[in-house]
């Protein structure tokens, strides 16, 4: 099922010089034969079984935790409960298998893999390449990178692969995969890196590689290889509509791994950094809200009590700017900071507060990682209460009214509670536009509490004559925090009279 690798061939070109196609040819590998027989040895099958009730799991696939990159899961899960309803409803206990790769990292015989490869199984089978078995003691695995960590015991030292330089790489350069595609094991295929630094919302420290070099179900955990034969990626997701390799395969960069794997080594477990924020994007609107240049840095929505963060003041509402001398471009790549910081360790950091930059000293936290710190959207249907009174209020579209006693109970809130309830929004406003519901509180805007209506058109009219064409709004949902930007009031008047 996999492709061994496109043939290169050139045309005839008119050439105003010599020098460039001598350059380029020289740069392209005649053949991977000779590393490919070099690397080919170190690389595994990585088999599971584990019991299940019912007919979970289709033998020989494998299925990537992420949903919207495998569109025949949804199919493949209605199939399966079809099957387990034809025993009467019955649901017998049964083992399933499933395929994946790996490569071995030391010659005493340790073994990376993804951890989605092996979650759940009860008993772990490595395959050599000369088909010698060996049982598999999972050392340690990490949900948030999903790799996997495991030993076998060989009488004799085993060939091994190098891990390289992944922040080396620059998109265009030659990439090839050694898999186990469909169980179809020691398949090779090659390619480029298509691109760096891609975030597919598999886990919170996204930062893969994407390549064309062919990737299938079975190859996930394998190895990707840059020309120099190291490992620089381990694969991991595609993208693909049709279920097969579409060109569009993501690895884990080493970079982001070798710590993570190094961790699992000595201690069986991850040691993260922690500052004790919660984060969400910098979207333009919010930038312009709190008087930044341009859109960048994280926005703390959330600051726990008693963690690094409060330690140093950090309040929500403030844009970390920088970490450790870092400059946070986008969101996501502080959280990466930050986890591969030790703990204990004092690092400065910078961060956005009314229109000023401060800097202060944190020192880094451990993160507790029996908490995997889920920060999933809830869905559900929008609360109501039982409509507007005559304390509502209606600006950019929402109609609000104070959070009491009976509004609590309507909406099932903490007691502690206070701020403004959303009662309506109409259609097509500015508020419906921002995502706000009815049923959510908001409980301040730009820094400032607010508790009743004239605290919320005050806060609007500071913003709006501060320049600001936007409104920072922290809201409340189902025990759940986010910012929101919604245009001042006097900016939507405005818009009106044009109309």
């Amino acid at each position: 099922m996999f492709s061994i690798g496109r043939a290169l061939r050139f045309l005839p070109v008119l050439l105003v010089t010599a020098m460039p196609f001598e350059a380029r040819a020289k740069d392209m590998p005649a053949s991977f034969a000779d590393m490919v027989e070099k690397l080919s040895p170190a690389v595994v099958n990585v088999s599971t079984t584990q019991k299940v009730k019912g007919n979970q799991g289709m033998p020989g696939m494998d299925l990537p935790d992420s949903p919207e990159f495998d569109p025949f899961r949804q199919f493949f899960d209605q199939l399966q409960k079809g099957q387990g309803g034809q025993n009467g409803g019955k649901e017998e206990e049964h083992e399933v298998y499933s395929l994946g790769s790996g490569f071995i990292i030391d010659a005493s015989g340790f073994v990376v893999t993804n951890n989605h490869v092996i979650d759940d199984a009860e008993d772990i089978e490595v395959t050599l390449t000369d088909n010698t078995k060996y049982k598999a003691k999972l050392i340690g695995r990490d949900k948030k990178t999903d790799l996997a960590l495991l030993k076998i015991e060989p009488k004799k030292d085993l060939p091994f692969v190098p891990l390289g330089d992944s922040d080396a790489m620059r998109v265009g350069d030659w990439v090839i995969a050694i898999g186990n595609p469909y169980g179809l094991g020691g398949s090779v295929t090659q390619g480029i890196i298509s691109a760096r630094q891609r975030s597919i919302n598999a886990g919170p420290f996204d930062d893969f590689l994407q390549t064309d070099a062919s990737i299938n179900r079975g190859n996930s955990g394998g190895p990707l290889f840059n020309e120099q034969g190291q490992v620089i990626g381990i694969n991991t997701a595609i993208f693909s509509p049709s279920g097969g390799s579409i060109g569009i395969g993501f690895a884990i960069p080493t970079a982001l791994a070798k710590p993570v794997i190094d961790q699992l080594k000595e201690y069986g477990r991850t040691h993260r950094g922690w500052l004790g924020v919660k984060i969400q994007e910098v979207s333009e609107e919010a930038a312009e809200s709190v008087g930044l240049s341009k859109q960048m840095g994280a926005l703390v929505l959330e600051v726990s009590k008693d963690s690094p963060a409060a330690k140093v003041g950090l309040m929500a509402g403030d844009v970390i700017t920088n970490f450790n001398g870092k400059d946070i471009t986008e969101m996501r790549f502080l959280p990466r900071m930050v986890a591969e910081t030790k703990k204990d360790t004092t690092v400065p950091i910078t961060y956005w507060r009314k229109n000023a930059s401060k800097t202060v000293q944190i020192t880094v936290g451990e993160l507790d990682e029996s908490d995997d710190n889920a920060d999933d959207a809830k869905s559900g249907k929008d609360k109501k209460t039982k409509g507007k009174n005559n304390q509502s209020e209606t600006i950019v579209g929402m109609t609000v009214t104070p959070v009491t006693s009976v509004v609590r109970e309507e909406l099932n809130l903490d007691p502690k509670t206070s701020g403004l309830a959303v009662v309506d929004v109409k259609e097509g406003s500015d508020a419906a536009k921002g995502g706000v519901r009815p049923g959510d509180v908001i409980l301040d805007v730009n820094g400032e509490t607010v508790k009743s209506f004239e605290d919320l058109k005050k806060a609007f009219d500071a913003a709006h004559k501060a320049g600001r064409k936007y409104a920072l709004v922290k809201v409340s949902r189902e025990k759940d925090t986010a910012f929101i930007t919604l245009p001042t009031a006097e900016e939507k008047e405005k818009k009106d009279e044009k109309k």
